[in-house]
């Protein structure tokens, strides 16, 4: 037997793709898992889900005309074969890397990327404003939106699908099933149907009954829609969609070219309105320790390709995600009324841990923050004790209802913000950067950021005793410090900080886990002649008072530190000492925050760098204060 020369080599973006024969394709996507296998393999990130949509990225682009027809990923971790094809194969070694690729889809980045996807549920909207736009501006492309099952779990995607379906637009949404369970069984009768059910002669058919239907009394009209609705309900399924507007066709196999070309042909030379394409798919498909684990692989570090097995980092200490997940456990063995509630993230917030000791206790509702968020307030009304455990970048996403439903109600809903800070390889889009000011302003709530691992064990245990207010205590992504935790967490006095290093130059108030660099900008302080104090607020809000003034009082210089944008801890602490006339004494307060803008993927470690929060940056900063020359110690510290 001869074998096969390759063809993903001559493929350098869709054009090329588009000239090979169909029966060429089924190589093509063999090749392109290959590489993708190959690629996250030496960079980690999301595999499962890019490996399940092999066959569908092949066929979008072979259909579609692309990019002058939109493609949007949703979400867009997916997308690291539409990557491949799109004239990025020789960066996709430097995935989620910095100075390379983006682990999402990123406009910047290309003109394949129609819309930036890192978070879930937008693409049928962001697919619906690209379609008015296409239509007042008497262009004629297609606009396709392909959107996960899980982030189908979302209401921003039935808010958009209803919209779409009463504008009756041109819009054509393709559901990549591959956990739901809700198909019936595909097989070639239900890829016939759909293929006909797409297909231009049955959508002919069906116009000439609405056009004879519009000469008929209104009952008789609206009766005949109904009928064949229902009809093709029956047969297919997807009658949900036909209720928001949107023409149902499936489901059919994603993996299998010969249901896939012929009704993306069929839907793409259709004029009419919204169409909603169920594609059934299976995440991993094609590698089969990926098929075999019960994740399929969905997030991996670098892995050995023959085996599977995933490279282990030795780690000094838990992670904060672990310290979270046991301390809320031990604190739940001594109180029935504590409850666990995530938004589709139950390993990434340590809620999976508490899910093995009280199952029946833990809450998943999918990917819809806000509904978690209310969902939390109507527990605490009736006595229990909620913990909301979601990233503070998609707790974005449910800040009216922590206002509205938490906050004015002053319900003590306990929100454990994981991903605080700086995330690493994740970039931007993850970075937990504004939970500090957007949290920090609400009345009533009790605002806290561990600086070590058993601090957070005692931030647990805080916000447990918080009977009688909202609360939130963050933490970053990744390791401890390695400091010797408590066997439980005692709660903190509300609004007391400490000192954890006396001196009397420089005050270093960090809050969160900076703390560690403070410490290490004390020492080079120190073989400067400048002993530092550094303090651990602890709280954002309320704010320790005394503490402030005293770090203001006793010290000429005094910098606060934290991992979050302008607006939170060092806002609060300029208003207090402001409003105590404490800053017309010659003290010198800097306030060191996140840069004024989006830091892209890299280590945590260098974003840090980067950003100027670590122990160099914190040292630089007290020389500029003190009016020194901060290139020369720029120097001495390299």
């Amino acid at each position: 037997m001869t074998s096969q020369t390759p063809l993903l080599d001559a493929v350098n973006s869709p054009a090329d793709l588009r000239k090979l024969k169909e029966s060429q394709l089924t190589q093509l996507a063999d090749e392109l898992r290959t590489e993708t296998i190959n690629a996250v393999a030496v960079t980690g990130g999301h595999l499962g889900a890019g490996l399940g949509v092999v066959e569908l990225t092949v066929a979008l682009h072979y259909v579609f005309n692309t990019p002058a027809d939109r493609l949007i990923w949703d979400v867009g971790h997916q997308a690291y074969p539409h990557k491949i094809l799109t004239s990025r194969r020789g960066q996709i070694r430097t995935l989620r890397q910095g100075g390379g690729l983006s682990g999402f889809t990123k406009r910047a980045e290309s003109e394949y990327d129609s819309f930036g996807a890192a978070h879930s549920s937008t693409s049928i909207s962001a697919g619906l404003g690209m379609a008015v736009a296409r239509d007042l501006a008497g262009e004629n492309r297609n606009i396709v939106a392909v959107i996960g099952d899980g982030a189908m779990s979302a209401g921003m995607a039935y808010e958009a699908m209803n919209n779409a379906g009463a504008m009756d637009s041109r819009l054509i949404v393709i559901l990549n099933d591959n956990e739901m369970s809700i198909a019936p069984p595909v097989g070639a009768m239900s890829a016939y149907l759909a293929r006909l059910l797409s297909g231009r002669t049955y959508r002919s058919l069906r116009e000439m009954g609405k056009q004879f239907a519009e000469k008929l009394p209104k009952f008789v009209k609206t009766s005949a829609a109904r009928a064949e609705e229902y009809a093709r309900g029956m047969v297919t399924g997807g009658t949900l969609f036909e209720e928001l507007g949107f023409y149902y066709v499936g489901p059919i196999d994603g993996h299998n070219f010969d249901h896939l070309l012929p009704i993306l042909k069929n839907v793409r030379d259709s004029k009419e309105g919204p169409i909603l394409i169920h594609v059934v798919t299976q995440k991993g498909k094609g590698y089969a320790p990926a098929e075999a684990a019960s994740d399929k692989y969905h997030g991996v570090v670098k892995f050995d390709v023959a085996t599977g097995a995933q490279a282990k980092a030795k780690a000094n200490a838990p992670s904060y995600t672990k310290v979270f997940g046991e301390s809320l456990v031990k604190l739940a063995e001594t109180d029935d009324k504590i409850v666990a509630i995530t938004a589709a993230m139950p390993s990434g917030t340590g809620v999976d841990i508490f899910n093995k000791a009280f199952p029946d206790r833990t809450f998943d509702v999918g990917i819809a923050e806000q509904h978690g968020v209310t969902f939390a307030a109507g527990l605490a009304t009736e006595g229990m004790k909620p913990f909301v455990a979601i990233y503070s970048t998609f707790l974005q996403r449910a800040y009216d209802q922590i206002v509205h439903d938490v906050a004015i109600q002053n319900l003590p809903v306990r929100f454990a913000i994981d991903r605080a800070g700086l995330v690493g390889a994740d970039g931007p889009t993850h970075a937990g950067s504004f939970d500090l000011a957007y949290l920090g302003c609400l009345p009533n709530m009790v605002l806290m950021a561990a600086g070590d691992e058993a601090d957070l064990m005692h931030m647990v245990a805080t916000a447990h005793a918080l009977d009688d207010r909202p609360s939130a205590f963050r933490f970053p992504r990744g390791d401890g410090v390695g400091v010797d935790l408590p066997t439980i967490g005692k709660p903190l006095e509300i609004g007391k900080g400490r000192i954890v290093r006396e001196g009397s130059s420089v005050a270093l108030l960090s809050l969160g886990t900076r703390l560690a660099e403070c410490l290490k900008a004390a020492e080079i302080l120190k073989s400067h002649g400048l002993t530092a104090t550094v303090a651990d607020a602890r709280f954002a809000k309320p704010i320790d008072t005394d503490l402030v003034l005293r770090l203001a009082r006793e010290h000429e210089v005094l910098v606060t530190v934290e991992e979050g944008s302008i607006g939170g801890f060092g806002a609060q602490v300029l208003q207090t000492l402001t409003d105590r006339g404490a800053v017309d004494k010659g003290l010198k307060v800097r306030c060191m925050v996140l840069p004024d803008t989006f830091i892209d993927q890299d280590t945590p470690a260098a974003m840090y760098a980067k950003a100027g929060l670590d122990a160099k940056g914190i040292v630089i900063k007290v020389f500029e204060a003190l009016g020194r020359d901060a290139d020369k110690t720029m120097v001495q510290l390299a």
